[in-house]
């Protein structure tokens, strides 16, 4: 099947989806003890609609629309933070932004200071040491652990449970997706060869070598991060394809489709060493896309803002022969959820005294249960810049504050000026109608939610004044950016 392109593949999954259902679920119950392998894969920028099975026509991803046919495909799936670092840092505790201080990459004080009325809470550059991470945890229950890819957490990720490291350090993206890689981590390798290509190579070459006893793999690509550097035959392709508005990017186009070959690749090598009913395969992206590359239409900005754009993002899950076929869930779940999932999936204990914020998924890929119905939340108390026409202001992508979503409503609350939004995610998925006046009781509930949570962690909200914060140039530069000059378009 993966040689199947994505047309050939639609023509062929109805035959197979009948025999799958009838037959594809084995039970749990038999395999109580049983411990899979574990793939994760998380693709770096990737937007919630940036692939051909959530609805892009212009990108093709003919493996991972595959992939969730045979799998169990989350509509409703968030990152716990809208940019790199501190989704990844979330995703690897299980653990929301205030436990573990990384809110961003870098500095917090982002952007023109006289654009910033409070000086943001410092921020936290590297995963600390104490921290338990997932791959500490399964490592100790005997798996084989592996990183290979962006780690965005620390020098080196090896100090955080993995045996192997390629390809990860501190850095956020390559200096090159060409081999030389001047990459401290990862060996050049033939004059040319494509960094998404070689990360697969690395990655299939553990899991032959491991195939004998339980691995846990993080193939985490830099892909399809800047700088956009695809391959030529790839962006020849999409240079001659129609594209559609806010999705026309050859080159992001190219990038995306250098992903799902290797991803191919990926199932392929499963098969030939019949391990794909031994492995959980986890598909999924760190944050939103970024809006200046593609469109996440209808949902509103992009990466690095807290509206859907940002932080909702593509997640499937396979297990074939213990997952039905073509599963879609539309509960909402977070990257908070993988370490639960994980360890319940390998009946791994969990570190005496580590504390979790989020809960096994398993029910609902074994359509065996339900889960409660159950907050979430977003803590970002720093800025970041690159606002745009879909951001709260163009001058910030986001500005300090708290975020907290349950059932079909959706609460930001803004540090500077303590205003709310509050938007019904089910009539407006792109968040266009603030709901607060409308709704008082609802905003009130949700409000004393997010209250309680931030001082159950002790999150920190910054409140001293910025002396270099010039509210006239803020103002000004926000309505010359929201109406350039010659324009009559009201944003």
């Amino acid at each position: 099947m993966r040689s199947l392109n994505r047309r050939d593949f639609l023509k062929t999954v109805s035959a197979g989806t009948v025999s799958l259902w009838m037959g594809g679920l084995h039970s749990c119950a038999r395999k109580e003890k049983e411990r899979p392998n574990i793939i994760y894969i998380n693709v770096d920028d990737l937007g919630w609609k940036d692939l051909g099975f959530m609805g892009s026509e212009f990108y093709e991803t003919p493996h991972i629309d595959a992939l969730a046919h045979e799998g169990v495909v989350f509509t409703h799936a968030y990152a716990p933070a809208a940019n790199c670092a501190p989704s990844r840092a979330c995703c690897f505790t299980g653990q929301y932004t205030p436990r573990h201080g990384i809110y961003t990459v870098n500095n917090s004080d982002r952007g023109d200071p006289r654009t910033r009325r409070l000086i943001p809470i410092e921020n936290r550059t590297a995963l600390p040491e104490n921290q338990v991470t997932i791959a500490e945890n399964l490592k100790a229950n005997g798996y084989a652990t592996a990183h290979i890819g962006k780690w965005h957490l620390g020098d080196d990720p090896t100090t955080q449970g993995f045996d192997t490291n390629i390809g990860g350090s501190n850095i956020g993206h390559p200096k090159s997706y060409f081999s030389p890689y001047q990459n401290t981590h990862l060996e050049n390798g033939p004059e040319g060869e494509h960094l998404t290509d070689r990360l697969t190579d690395e990655a299939i070459r553990f899991i032959q070598d491991k195939q004998a006893q339980p691995f846990f793999l993080h193939l985490a690509y830099y892909a399809v991060h800047t700088p956009l550097q695809p391959k030529a035959d790839k962006l020849a392709k999409y240079l001659k394809k129609q594209g559609a508005p806010g999705q026309n990017n050859a080159k992001y186009a190219a990038m995306i489709d250098s992903v799902d070959e290797n991803i191919g690749r990926i199932l392929q090598a499963l098969d030939n060493l019949n391990l794909a009913d031994k492995t959980v395969v986890v598909f999924s992206s760190d944050n939103g896309g970024v809006r200046r590359r593609t469109s996440m239409a209808p949902l509103r900005a992009g990466k690095g803002s807290y509206y859907e754009g940002g932080i909702r993002v593509p997640l499937i899950v396979r297990w074939s022969g213990h997952f039905k076929f073509g599963i879609r869930c539309e509960t909402p779940v977070s990257g908070i959820d993988f370490y639960p999932t994980f360890l319940e999936l390998t009946h791994t204990p969990k570190t005496e005294g580590k504390v979790l914020d989020g809960i096994s998924m398993l029910p609902l890929m074994t359509r065996r249960g339900k889960i409660k119905e159950r907050p979430l939340f977003w803590h970002f108390p720093i800025y970041l810049e690159g606002g745009n026409q879909e951001t709260r202001d163009p001058v910030f992508r986001t500005r300090p504050g708290s975020v907290v979503q349950m059932g079909d409503w959706k609460l930001h609350e803004y540090f500077e000026d303590r205003s709310l939004e509050l938007y019904n995610l089910k009539e407006d998925i792109g968040e266009k109608h603030n709901r607060v006046e409308a709704y008082p009781e609802i905003a009130k509930e949700l409000y004393q939610k997010l209250e309680a949570w931030r001082k159950a962690l002790g999150a920190p909200i910054p409140a001293r004044l910025n002396p270099e914060y010039d509210r006239k140039y803020d103002m000004s530069l926000r309505s010359r950016r929201m109406f350039p000059k010659g324009s009559h378009l009201i944003i």
